[in-house]
């Protein structure tokens, strides 16, 4: 159906839109999620956290975990101690999102053949179509 035929712009789609879709954008991101996973089990250092993800600057573990903390996702804690010992844990809403998380990511596993499939069907079938 047409914009035209619903009476929904995209001014009204996209004004509902943003701030869900900046959200999700944000808790989303391949470095939030690995960070919120790795957190799920209770306060975790800087370090401990670098070591666990794979791949990850410290200047982005940085600037993710910073956006976290801004977002009300983790807070973080810097304890008086020499040198300074800073740990990272999530809040009660990101302990509602890992939940959220873990049940996409059992989902994911218990479908991951059906999708291997499905896309190498797909390929198959895109190859001997005319282009």
């Amino acid at each position: 159906m047409s914009q035209g035929n619903t009476g929904v712009t995209s001014q009204v789609v996209n004004a509902h839109a943003c701030p869900v879709r900046e959200v999700l954008d944000r808790v989303s991101g391949k470095w939030s999620v690995q960070i919120l996973v790795a957190a799920a089990h209770g306060p975790i250092r800087f370090t401990e956290l670098e070591r666990s993800i794979d791949g990850i600057s410290r200047r982005m573990l940085t600037l993710t975990l910073r956006n976290l903390e801004r977002d009300g996702l983790v807070t973080r804690t810097v304890h008086p101690t020499v040198p300074p010992k800073v740990e990272y844990e999530l809040t009660p809403v990101a302990e509602e999102l890992h939940e959220t998380l873990q049940r996409l990511t059992n989902w994911a596993e218990r479908n991951r053949v059906y999708v291997a499939e499905a896309r190498a069907a797909y390929d198959s079938e895109r190859e001997t179509e005319p282009v």
